[in-house]
């Protein structure tokens, strides 16, 4: 079934035909104002059969009701091709651009060959989408001999265009992007000043704390033709931080003690809800009637597990905030009680029973743990004492060592992980002992700069790494992302850079290399 747009924005043409990843960078920008897919097309959580393609329907994509200036019920026309023309079409079918999905759509693929290419588009008001490519998982037990893959994290939209995500989408090697965390910010617009370091404005926005609001903001960024070329380029497959709900909440517990659990609850369930809807994850795995589960477990044949877990929803309250104004993540001393409390969780019991047991009977050849905080611990000179910030797995020092025992206890083959949110690039070791960093590590840690974030104090943190030896290299001056290259003998990581986080055409170099090799845990 087609709908007719009004005369004055009826297209009598077709859009996003054969276009390859280059095209895909400037196809967005070519669309016309009055093109029903403003938001770009995105693919997600790639299995061996299959993969989720998402679009959505905003002709107005700030309308306050967060609904996009859609019509409900819009019907679409989805194809799947085997080339990048359609002249080869695998799977078609029918789906709603409905209000209760925030007129979004996911599409649950299946039915595809396993590790190889396939394109696909949208098509409503008789009007194509923009052309993306997906990519499939390889069979399970295939022989998989390399993987590239991105990580990126922390897009303030106020502190920089999205200059990295462009880089990241002309990667045509890369198979997937992992989004650790950050994707958006809650926080409320701040009027355009370069003096502070605002880039570009949210002008009328107000601060994301409702459905409509967060709806709205996801609708901004994906107004960006960088993200909108990165997500056409890659499949995505994303976590969720603080940012997405309110920053340094923790479990069911807001920053501001004033709020009740309960209230809380239900701005934070809003958040997901529009996280689930603007991101092409799989509603079959997530969706659980009212609540929201991420977490699930990626196989890449026999080369690498990826288990993707969700560090915020299950924790317990920030560590030792007791008596202070906020629980938003501080500097305290270190013989906090929290800091090393066995009945605190970071994962929530649970979800820590799932990875652990995931990680016993995992056969991969590497293992790669994708969540949001850094891992590694990272002591601080205070007037007190040695001190620690809590917002990190600091301040779940008990659960640290139960992650890092199961490693061991697991025989895990090749632990690696992945965290964003610091804004900046590290490179470091885990050990089951911190305090003897002369043992074998455990395993090696990226932790990924932001996409626009501001980054630490750098000359703070610099000053304390000569009593903090598991941090191997450490950047808080530079923006952008990491790629990785995985095979059976190594991971080489690169920490690359954009020149400025202000210049929408700015450069991109490679900071910092690490690696790691197979059999031998921790950095070379």
């Amino acid at each position: 079934m087609r709908l007719s747009l009004p005369s004055t924005t009826r297209r009598s043409f077709l859009v996003g035909t054969a276009i390859g990843v280059p095209a895909l960078l400037t196809h967005g920008r070519a669309l016309a104002a009055s093109d029903p897919f403003t938001q770009g097309v995105a693919s997600g959580d790639p299995l061996p059969n299959g993969f989720v393609i998402w679009t959505r329907i905003a002709p107005d994509i700030l309308a306050p009701d967060g609904l996009g200036g859609a019509p409900d019920n819009i019907p679409l026309r989805w194809e799947v091709a085997a080339d990048q023309a359609f002249r080869h079409v695998v799977r078609a079918g029918d789906a709603l651009a409905r209000h209760a999905m925030g007129a979004t759509v996911h599409v649950e693929v299946d039915g595809l060959q396993p590790d190889r290419p396939y394109w696909y588009r949208f098509i409503a008001y008789g009007v194509n989408s923009q052309v993306g490519r997906a990519w499939t998982a390889p069979a399970p037990g295939a022989p998989v001999q390399a993987v590239r893959f991105a990580a990126a994290t922390c897009s303030h939209w106020e502190l920089g265009y999205f200059s990295a995500y462009r880089h990241m989408a002309r990667d045509e090697d890369s198979r997937f992007t992992l989004f650790l965390g950050d994707y958006i910010y809650e926080s409320a617009g701040r009027p355009l000043s370069r003096e502070k370091g605002i880039v570009r404005s949210y002008g009328d926005l107000p601060e994301a704390d409702s459905l409509a609001n967060y709806r709205r903001r996801y609708a901004l960024h994906h107004s960006d033709p960088d993200l909108r070329a990165l997500h056409a380029a890659a499949p995505a497959i994303a976590i969720w931080d603080d940012h997405e709900v309110q920053d340094d909440y923790s479990g069911i517990w807001s920053e501001d003690p004033a709020l009740a659990p309960a209230a809380f609850v239900r701005r934070r369930q809003a958040a997901y809800r529009a996280f689930v809807e603007n991101l092409p994850v799989r509603l079959s795995r997530v969706v659980h009637g009212q609540q929201f589960r991420i977490n699930w477990r990626l196989q890449w044949g026999t080369l690498a597990q990826f288990d993707m877990v969700d560090g915020r929803q299950f924790r317990s309250p920030q560590a030792c905030a007791a008596g202070l104004p906020s629980r938003k993540g501080h500097v305290a001393p270190v013989d906090c009680a929290d800091f090393d409390d066995p009945s605190r969780t970071y994962l929530g019991f649970e979800q820590e029973r799932w990875l652990y047991d995931g990680w016993s009977k995992s056969h991969a050849r590497w293992n790669v743990l994708v969540q949001n905080l850094l891992v590694a611990p990272m002591t601080f000179a205070s007037p007190q004492g040695p001190a620690l910030w809590t917002d990190s797995w600091n301040g779940f020092g008990a659960a640290r060592q139960r992650l890092i025992d199961a490693m061991v206890s697991s025989r895990l083959a090749n632990p690696v992980t992945l965290a964003g949110d610091y804004h900046s690039f590290w490179c470091n070791n885990l050990f089951r002992n911190f305090d003897k960093p002369e043992e074998r590590p455990v395993a090696a840690e990226f932790v990924v700069s932001s996409i626009t974030s501001s980054g630490p104090p750098e000359g703070y943190y610099k000053a304390a790494m000569p009593n903090n030896p598991q941090i191997r290299y450490f950047d808080s001056s530079h923006r952008g992302y990491m790629s990785f290259d995985l095979t059976p003998a190594r991971l080489d990581a690169r920490c690359m850079a954009i020149s400025d986080r202000a210049d929408p055409r700015a450069t991109l170099s490679v900071l910092h290399t690490a690696s790691v090799a197979a059999g031998t845990p921790g950095l070379a």
